[in-house]
């Protein structure tokens, strides 16, 4: 078996080291992953200063290039984000807005450069949006070029207009449990027969 690697963009707005439901959500499914034998690694995008922009780096002081570098050298991409007013955080929207620099980069075969990497994806909040943050988020990473494997989303809502968050909850629901089992073990065989049989070249 190929060693494989995953990095998570976790999206909250909320900085280290106070509890974020999103980065508790991705811990959980990193942790499924290093159980499969993937080494992993998390940033919360509110921590460095990434520019607004679309372009790879957009200069003074902009620390996208070294997350991008993270993502690049990763088999597995988890984007993690909270749902705000329906939507997914301002992060999640603009590290969509970054990795949009990436549609036209390609790898040394004229590849794009994020084929043959997998994305899986976590959503938590406490109002509704799920489903549509969740359909936002994997159409994005597949136009960019990732592979989403089946049942490659998981997220979690609490009651609408109430106050209950992922990080509240005494233990994670079954649902939960079970697609977070489904999805790392779809994620890690899809990402080991990548690495075995990469998309073709152009």
């Amino acid at each position: 078996m190929a060693n494989l690697k995953a990095f998570a963009l976790i999206c909250t707005l909320t900085p280290s080291p106070a509890e974020s439901s999103s980065d508790l959500m991705a811990n959980r499914i990193l942790g499924r992953l290093e159980e499969q034998g993937v080494e992993t690694s998390s940033a919360r995008v509110v921590d460095h200063n990434v520019a607004p922009g679309v372009e790879v780096d957009m200069g003074n002081g902009d620390e996208w290039p070294e997350l991008r570098r993270r993502i690049l050298e990763a088999d597995i991409l988890l984007l993690a984000a909270p749902i705000w007013v329906g939507h997914m955080s301002s992060l999640g929207q603009r590290v969509f807005e970054r990795l949009d620099a990436d549609l036209s980069s390609t790898d040394d075969e004229g590849r794009p450069i994020m084929y043959n990497k997998v994305a899986l994806t976590a959503v938590v909040g406490n109002e509704d949006g799920a489903h549509h943050v969740t359909a936002e988020m994997h159409q994005g990473l597949n136009d960019i070029g990732f592979t989403v494997p089946a049942q490659g989303g998981v997220y979690w809502v609490g009651e609408a207009m109430q106050t209950v968050d992922f990080k509240d909850l005494d233990q994670i629901p079954d649902p939960v449990a079970s697609t977070i089992s489904s999805m790392t073990a779809n994620a890690v065989h899809l990402a080991q027969s990548l690495k075995s049989a990469p998309y073709p070249a152009p």
